[in-house]
C-alpha cells in the first residue's frame, strides 16, 4: 500500500515543505534541471488546472527491471523491483534512498514478462484512486488538511521492459514505438537480425557522426 506512506512522509515538516521545492524553491534561470522545467510537466498543467494549481500533488516516475540478487547467471530466479520515485522533490533528494519507495518485488524463477501487469494491479489500483479521488492527508508544515493527489508522470526502464510495461511490441520490423510502421530498418540477408537505420536524424546538424 504506497497511500499511508505519502502520508507520512507529509507528517515530517521537512519533508512536507520540500514537496512543493518544484513551485516555491527552486531557481527559474531556463535551464532544464529537473522534469518540472520540461514541457511534459507545463502541459500536464495546462490540460489539468485542478491538478497543476495544487503543489502538492504528486508526480510520480515508475522504474523497474530485472536483477539478480545472488550476482550468479546461471542461477533459475529473476527479481524485479518497483519503485516510485517522486518528483516535486529537488533534484538532490528524489533520487536518495530514503524518498525512493519500493512498491513491491516481483520474486519469480522466470522474469514475468507481459505477465507484469498481474504483479502490478494492486499498485494501478492506488494510483488511479489517487488521480480520480485523492485522499486526505494531514500537512505537518502548513499545519492543516488538504486532497492529495497522484499521477504517473514517467516510466524509467530499459527498451524490453518498456516493451512489458505498455503491452508493446519491441522487436520486430515495426518495433519503435514512436514511428511504428514507418520505423527504418534493414534485415539482413545471411544473419537475419534487423538493424534499425537513419538515427542521425535526431543528431546536430554538424555532428561528427551525421555524414
Amino acid at each position: 500500500m504506497i497511500v499511508p506512506r505519502f502520508k507520512h512522509l507529509f507528517v515530517n515538516g521537512d519533508d512536507a515543505k520540500d514537496f512543493t521545492w518544484h513551485a516555491n524553491g527552486r531557481k527559474c534561470d531556463e535551464m532544464v534541471c529537473h522534469p518540472v522545467d520540461c514541457s511534459q510537466w507545463k502541459k500536464i498543467d495546462r490540460l489539468f488546472l485542478d491538478f497543476g494549481k495544487e503543489a502538492r500533488n504528486l508526480r510520480l516516475g515508475l522504474a523497474s527491471d530485472g536483477m539478480n540478487p545472488y550476482d550468479n547467471l546461471s542461477t533459475q530466479h529473476s527479481s524485479w523491483p518497483v519503485l516510485l520515485v517522486i518528483y516535486n522533490f529537488p533534484p538532490w533528494l528524489c533520487m536518495k534512498r530514503k524518498y525512493m519507495m519500493l512498491s513491491m518485488m516481483i520474486s519469480n524463477p522466470r522474469q514475468p514478462g507481459n505477465d507484469i501487469d498481474f504483479y502490478l494491479s494492486s499498485l494501478i489500483e492506488d494510483l488511479t484512486k489517487l488521480w480520480d479521488e485523492g485522499t486526505l492527508v494531514f500537512d505537518e508544515f502548513r499545519n492543516e488538511t488538504f486532497q492529495m493527489r497522484a499521477m504517473l508522470f514517467c516510466t524509467i526502464n530499459v527498451f524490453p521492459t518498456y516493451g512489458n510495461l505498455s503491452s508493446y511490441s519491441v522487436k520486430g520490423h515495426d518495433a519503435c514505438p514512436i514511428y511504428e510502421e514507418d520505423t527504418s530498418y534493414i534485415q539482413l540477408k545471411h544473419g537475419r537480425k534487423i538493424i534499425y537505420t537513419r538515427h542521425q536524424c535526431f543528431l546536430k546538424p554538424h555532428h561528427p557522426y551525421n555524414d
